[in-house]
């Protein structure tokens, strides 16, 4: 994919690091990428191109979106990814009238002005760094919910990225014109406690509070204790601020540390032992495995643990409430939190650390933006309702089951014959990642697609199913058990022993569709029902199972269907972590395979389905009544 940023980077802040830690991932990935800001010198091996971004005056806005259509043409852009409001704005009207979408991170509570209700200057799809930032967006800015994607900033947890990306924030932001003594502390084994951000804004306040109100009582409590200060803009921090650090650095001299910008982060949080930050500071900190006060410009989320994580993370650690109505920081209850800290200080569980990494990895990041590029990209051309069809049994004889999920070998050419005289193209899910991905021209893609699954592995797909689609010129998607040894259906019969026995396909007979050109998902490695699994095995059952395929296959395997489609938030995360790029249901899921790739909607089909049922379940309203009728 040809991919577009456009952000203001007249300094480094947290959304230029996340830009640009994006376009090293996606570079690494394959992908081609230009970076269009401020500044030509980020820290980054994609094409740079300066322009002032920043400058907010009509007639350089209008030169800058004029510079952004003519790259977009000349390179045959696929994606735009705005990174602040003023790139959202000149990238929108650059794209008008060009196929080409626009998507736009949100790191930030948004002013509503005048443009905001006469544009949709974010584009086609917004991303949303945190929960809260999310529900401002629907309640306040009147955002469709499916338009948002909820991802969090991606953090490189490497020493050397995080290293590299600090040098360039020293070099590209405002120098420390302070006049304070700047200290360049050696280790020490005396217990540590960092602010670590900007000093100006309303990061300035929280700091200038702390010096204030928090600061002289812990150096007074613990006289082993010294105080960093860790980031930029000191010159702007608030005057009542500028007194009270001078006051503590006359009374506490060297333990009270003004380290202002510094390349050497990491080092510094290895031998910190309580940060109090937000945002990019909090995810790295507790990465590093340092315990963490999370106060923001929004908030104080307290220490944060496995407990709060989510409340705090919702928030950005702080930085970000949902409504407009601002919270009062309680900073005698963030003085008792840190009190009762250093006196007995708790490191962070490795559970936290895991789960803090998880969250945030890079990698994983970078899969779900690339994931919403693609989601922008079919939307822009126009691809809506694709009906996808769910079918078990193809026997030669109606099954004496009350399960009815068969469609025997006659009715199933007569779909088949209605979907050739209806002009319905089918394709899979492979074919639909390649064209949404820019692998294939939208050009190719079909009138009237429609996606045929068939669940299990019956052997009667192997002898009815698979001939008659070969005859049509057709090619579905089997969603087959990672456990070959599963030679028939035993979770049927485990819950009602007067079901049918139907046995399922050889290894030999499975490697037959692969060669015909299907698509293999994954369905498990036994069948369960995974909500009623311990999530562990239930991830376990997952993940497992997408292994075994390709590991017996030899093909790559991109989506998973949840037996009994039985599922919850916790089971779509498991899909998503092990790596599927969609997870298909039962007749619950989204108006369009984009609204959720992890819960796609399928349609059951039955033993005696007419004319008119199949007119009706391919049709592409058909999605909407069946949620309108059932208040799914």
């Amino acid at each position: 994919m040809r991919i577009l940023h456009v952000l203001s980077a007249e300094f480094f802040a947290g959304s230029v690091a996340y830009a640009v830690q994006l376009a090293e991932a996606h570079r690494a990935q394959g992908h081609q990428v230009w970076l269009l800001s401020d500044s030509d010198q980020l820290p980054t091996g994609a094409t740079q191109l300066k322009v002032p971004i920043v400058n907010r005056r009509y007639g350089q806005r209008l030169r800058n979106a004029r510079r952004i259509r003519q790259l977009v043409r000349r390179e045959g852009i696929d994606v735009v990814h705005a990174h602040s409001r003023a790139a959202s704005w000149v990238s929108y009207f650059a794209l008008r009238g060009l196929a080409v979408p626009l998507v736009s991170t949100v790191h930030g509570r948004q002013h509503l002005h005048t443009s905001t209700s006469l544009f949709d200057i974010y584009g086609d799809k917004v991303i949303a760094i945190c929960e809260n930032l999310r529900q401002h967006l629907i309640t306040e800015v009147k955002m469709a919910p499916a338009k948002i994607a909820a991802i969090p900033n991606g953090v490189a947890f490497n020493a050397s990225l995080n290293e590299e990306l600090t040098i360039k924030n020293e070099e590209l932001g405002a120098s420390n014109n302070s006049s304070f003594s700047i200290v360049n502390s050696s280790l020490s084994e005396a217990p540590r406690l960092a602010f670590v951000g900007r000093f100006n804004g309303g990061k300035g306040e929280r700091a200038a509070a702390l010096l204030e109100q928090v600061f002289p009582a812990l150096l007074r409590e613990f006289p082993a204790l010294r105080v960093a200060l860790i980031g930029g803009e000191l010159a702007h921090l608030p005057a009542a601020g500028k007194a009270a650090l001078a006051q503590l650095q006359a009374e506490f001299g060297e333990r009270m540390e003004v380290v202002g910008f510094t390349t050497n982060v990491p080092g510094w949080l290895a031998r910190t032992t309580l940060v109090i930050g937000a945002g990019r500071v909090a995810m790295e900190a507790l990465g590093a495995g340092r315990a963490v006060l999370a106060l923001g410009e929004a908030s104080y989320e307290g220490l944060v643990s496995e407990e709060t994580f989510a409340a705090a993370a919702a928030s950005n650690f702080g930085d970000i409430s949902a409504s407009q109505a601002g919270m009062e920081v309680d900073f005698a209850a963030l003085l008792a939190d840190a009190r009762a800290f250093l006196r007995t200080p708790r490191p962070v569980s490795s559970a936290l650390q895991e789960r803090v990494r998880a969250h945030y990895d890079l990698t994983n990041v970078a899969a779900r933006v690339l994931e919403t590029y693609q989601a922008a990209r079919m939307q822009k051309a126009g691809i809506g309702y694709i009906p996808v069809l769910m079918y078990h049994k193809i026997p030669d004889t109606p099954l004496a089951t009350k399960h009815q999920i068969y469609v025997t070998k006659e009715n199933f050419e007569k779909h088949l014959a209605y979907f050739k005289r209806r002009k319905l193209t089918p394709i899979t899910f492979a074919d639909y990642l390649q064209y949404a991905g820019g692998e294939r021209p939208f050009s190719q893609f079909p009138a009237r697609p429609i996606i045929l699954t068939f669940d299990d592995g019956y052997t009667d797909n192997y002898t009815n199913l698979l001939p008659l689609m070969q005859q049509y010129g057709y090619r579905g998607v089997l969603y087959l058990l990672g456990d070959f040894g599963v030679r028939f259906n035993q979770w049927d019969l485990a819950t009602d022993p007067t079901e049918p026995r139907s046995d399922i396909m050889s290894a030999e007979q499975k490697h037959a569709f692969v060669a015909a050109g299907w698509e293999i998902g994954a369905h498990t490695m036994s069948h369960p029902r995974l909500t009623a699994l311990p999530l562990p095995e239930a991830a376990a059952e997952i993940s497992r199972s997408k292994a075994a395929l390709e590991t017996a296959l030899h093909t790559k395997i991109v989506s998973f269907a949840y037996p009994y489609g039985d599922l919850n938030d916790a089971v779509k995360q498991a899909v998503r972590a092990a790596g599927f790029a969609l997870g298909v249901s039962t007749d619950t899921g989204g108006l369009t395979i984009e609204d959720d790739r992890m819960q796609v909607f399928r349609v059951n089909m039955f033993p005696n389905e007419s004319t008119s049922s199949l007119f009706k379940k391919t049709s592409p309203w058909y999605r909407r009544y069946y949620r309108w009728k059932r208040g799914k």
